[in-house]
């Protein structure tokens, strides 16, 4: 499996996409309370009448028999906005 360098990620923009919001979404699961590094962070792509957004949600690692406690951000396609925060019960 061949190694991606840095300048050859910068040329894909899906990517590039991705590494902007998920900056984003760090930042603001800390200033909720929710650190990125004790979390299962998974993303998924939603379509909007604006065009394409990130979900990055922010999980328990010990997700087994707990409920409650994840964050949702949604990010712009762009990663320069914020669209909204979801915490979950």
């Amino acid at each position: 499996m061949a190694t991606a360098t840095l300048d050859e990620i910068q040329l894909d923009g899906v990517a590039m996409s991705i590494a902007r919001a998920v900056r984003l979404a760090n930042e603001t699961a800390q200033t909720h309370g929710t650190r990125p590094l004790d979390s299962l962070i998974t993303i998924s792509e939603e379509t909007t009448s604006d065009g394409r957004q990130w979900r990055i949600h922010y999980g328990a690692r010990d997700f087994v028999n707990r409920r409650g406690g994840d964050l949702i951000v949604f990010i712009d396609e762009h990663g320069d906005a914020v669209q909204s925060v979801l915490r979950g019960q």
